[in-house]
């Protein structure tokens, strides 16, 4: 699925989507000085369908209808040495055999390398999944040319999609990694540095949503 510019203009708004309670906390509670519009930080739940629905919901029939849709939070990282708050700017998500493609993924990396220096940014694939990824199945998915993985993104994009044209986009950081494999998910609040990177990328966000709405040449 192609993501498409969709609507703008000066007071477009921005959702942000995410699935924990931490995460939102750290998206809520990071630097939005730099928002050009209304920005709604959307806490879907776990899982691929709580996540479909929440964005469906959010989407239709509201000020947001026309809203540019970022799905972030944490992910596990595919790559041997990936490291807990190694970022992942998704090229494409992908679900069930079909694709949905990132809207400017360049002008994001740029803006995330900006907005958290120091920090390893990954891009490629980003795969969804309809549960926690352990041992082997990690394996698998990396050898289908995915970097990371998580349970919402892919299906909050596809969603988004559905709902009508806009653009899309998927920032992750990572809390697991092959070397670095979390026990439960409870484990995330101990992952202090992965928290800050999150919240420490929320300019970039805004710098992305800025640039859609300026005019195309």
């Amino acid at each position: 699925m192609e993501a498409s510019p969709g609507p703008s203009g000066p007071r477009a708004p921005l959702l942000i989507a995410c699935a924990l309670g931490i995460e939102r906390l750290a998206l809520r509670g990071g630097d939005h000085s730099g928002a050009r519009g209304p920005v709604t930080v959307l806490r879907t739940g776990m899982g691929p369908r709580n996540a479909e629905r929440a964005v469906r919901g959010a989407l239709t029939g509201s000020p947001l209808r026309d809203a540019a849709v970022v799905a972030s939070g944490f992910c596990a990282g595919l790559a041997p040495g990936m490291h807990p708050g190694d970022l992942v700017i998704a090229g494409e998500t992908r679900l069930a055999g079909s694709a949905t493609v990132c809207t400017d993924t360049e002008l994001l990396v740029g803006a995330v390398s900006r907005a958290v220096p120091g920090r390893q940014v990954h891009t490629g694939p980003l795969i969804g999944s309809d549960h926690v990824v352990r041992g082997p199945e990690r394996a698998e998915l990396r050898a289908t040319g995915a970097v990371a993985v998580d349970m919402e993104s892919a299906v909050t994009l596809h969603a988004a999609l559905e709902t009508g044209p806009r653009p899309v986009a998927a920032v992750r950081v990572v809390v697991d990694a092959p070397e670095h494999e979390l026990v439960r998910i409870g484990t995330v609040r101990g992952g202090i540095s992965a928290f800050r990177v999150l919240r420490a990328v929320l300019p970039a966000l805004h710098e992305w949503h800025r640039s859609l709405l300026l005019p195309r040449r």
